[in-house]
């Protein structure tokens, strides 16, 4: 109980034995004993307050001892965590390292897998273009007879065309020649434009090139084991195909050849009511190829607004899209590539067998006047 309640209790049980006694009745002796009461509690309550005082300063001093040493501890603990931080950081790192030099031994061994693959592929190559020789000799002999009877009739329907076509021409020509003027200026326009917007891409790209090559290096890889497994099976569907286009070759020539004949005769009645015709039709497109393209040019300004909008907004996709944009152009230039090497394994086998011919034509011939 606090001292505040004790003394208002005391108080009040001083009031209520005054009003039991009397006023007169001992007067003097209850006066004396009443202030002698009262300063000894108010002594009580002024050592009961020094001891508080004391005691919260007490615990003001340990609670500021206890604050420091948490201060302490927290320092210390941020600081392991840091330590952690670090070594953590340290060992991502190897492990980033480890992982290149893994994916670049994976490279490698795909390389070479990669490699004699393709040698398989050009050997399969060159034994279905022997082949194709074969069924191109005899595929010419028949295309020649064909061919005979099919020009003597052509060059005559040729030359009444030629004369008509001669006209047309001048008349095309004139016309060409005012689009080609018109497009000159709006492909200048263009361009300045387009060069001025591929500078301002170039200098944004060139920060985000650096961390991406040897994933697409991955990526390059893997897509040259599938296009030469692509490779292997198309090789196997074209001797299929190949044989069963001879078949299908022979009927149509017969066909062909009947209603050439038929359509020869025809043709020549038809070009000339077509190419009136044709004449109006090439006037009504070229003035629906101008507004269209006038249409186009506002559309494409207006969506290259809003890309440029959208690609500072989105700086991540775009980062992204343009690394699988590089990817497709290597996987064309790939492609590209790879045909221009099987083309040039042709050209050699060809070249091969025609010095082979040239060879044995010459000693035929060494026979003959020998002989």
């Amino acid at each position: 109980m606090s001292p505040k309640k004790k003394d208002n209790k005391n108080f009040f049980g001083v009031d209520k034995i005054k009003k039991i006694f009397p006023k007169n009745l001992y007067a003097k002796k209850i006066d004396i004993n009443l202030i002698d009461t009262i300063s000894n509690t108010k002594n009580k309550i002024k050592k009961y307050y020094s001891k508080l005082k004391k005691k919260k300063e007490k615990e003001k001093i340990k609670l500021e001892k206890k604050r420091k040493l948490d201060e302490k501890k927290e320092l210390l603990r941020q600081k392991k965590i840091e330590e952690l931080d670090k070594i953590n950081k340290i060992k991502e790192e190897k492990r980033q390292i480890l992982l290149q030099r893994k994916l670049v031994i994976e490279n490698e061994k795909q390389v070479r897998k990669n490699e004699e693959k393709r040698k398989k592929i050009e050997i399969k190559r060159i034994k279905i273009e022997q082949q194709k020789i074969k069924d191109e000799e005899s595929r010419k002999l028949r295309e020649d007879a064909r061919l005979l009877k099919e020009e003597e009739q052509r060059m005559k329907m040729l030359e009444r065309q030629r004369i008509r076509e001669e006209k047309i021409k001048i008349k095309e020509e004139l016309i060409k020649a005012k689009e080609n003027e018109k497009q000159k200026l709006r492909e200048e326009k263009e361009r300045i434009r387009q060069e001025n917007n591929r500078i301002k891409e170039i200098e944004r790209q060139k920060r985000l090139d650096e961390e991406q090559k040897i994933r697409e290096a991955a990526r390059k890889l893997k897509y040259e084991e599938e296009k030469l497994k692509e490779t292997e099976n198309r090789l196997r569907l074209l001797e299929i195909e190949r044989q069963q286009e001879l078949e299908r070759q022979l009927l149509k020539e017969q066909a062909e050849q009947r209603a050439k004949q038929e359509e020869l005769r025809q043709k020549e009645e038809i070009l000339k009511a077509a190419e009136q015709e044709r004449i109006n039709r090439e006037k009504e497109q070229r003035e629906k190829d101008e507004e269209l393209r006038k249409e186009q040019e506002r559309q494409k300004r207006a969506e290259e607004e809003k890309a440029l909008a959208l690609k500072q907004k989105t700086e991540e996709e775009e980062r992204i899209r343009e690394e699988n944009r590089r990817i497709k152009e290597w996987e064309e230039k790939f492609d590209q590539e790879q045909k221009i090497k099987e083309e040039a394994l042709i050209k050699k086998f060809y070249s091969d067998q025609s010095h082979n011919r040239n060879r044995n034509e010459k000693k035929e011939d060494n026979s003959d006047e020998t002989n």
